[in-house]
């Protein structure tokens, strides 16, 4: 695997091309000094159930992914988190770009680290996981990089059909704790 920082070439203080690997995760120019540290940006993603109208059970909200990576595989709603949001504004903004659902709280899961491909670029990601729960009933309208929205019972949901490999991940790890999933 190459360095994280591998394709930036210049200081980004002084302009100096004097600007080498410092460690595992950063660069450090030789001229005034400057080191940067590549951290990973935050991300999230929700697992949005609703109770089935038959009462058979959960259902769990999935969108189609419209963008690559993984375009047209399955996803969870969520995506980066902006400067100023903690994780949970982040979820919660991104649920009502990606679906038009208004949630009022998410409860914190776990998190997953990832490797994002973006602009052929890798860009490491912690990607943090959230449960939402909604009213029986709640529709969800597909918008921003989600292409399609769709709920699937909660014991039909199947994580080889998630494109992205920490979301697979957090979906095997979610489903493998919920009594009703096969």
């Amino acid at each position: 695997m190459s360095h994280p920082l591998e394709r930036f070439r210049f200081c980004p203080v002084c302009g100096s091309s004097h600007w080498a690997e410092h460690n595992v995760k950063s660069k450090q120019c030789s001229d005034c000094g400057f080191t940067y540290y590549a951290n990973p940006s935050s991300a999230t993603a929700a697992f949005i159930l609703r109770p089935a109208i038959d009462g058979s059970g959960e259902e769990l909200l999935v969108v189609r992914r419209g963008k690559e990576p993984a375009k047209g595989t399955l996803d969870l709603p969520g995506g980066f988190v902006d400067m100023d949001e903690t994780g949970e504004e982040g979820i919660i903004r991104e649920i009502r770009e990606e679906t038009g659902l208004e949630v009022p709280a998410v409860v914190y899961l776990f998190s997953i680290p990832n490797l994002y491909m973006y602009s052929g670029m890798e860009i490491h990601t912690l990607d943090m996981f959230y449960e939402v729960h909604v009213e029986a009933g709640s529709e969800a309208h597909a918008a921003d990089d989600a292409a399609d929205s769709l709920w699937i019972p909660l014991s039909r949901v199947r994580a080889e059909l998630f494109g992205l490999h920490s979301i697979s991940q957090a979906v095997r790890k979610f489903t493998a704790s919920v009594p009703t999933a096969v």
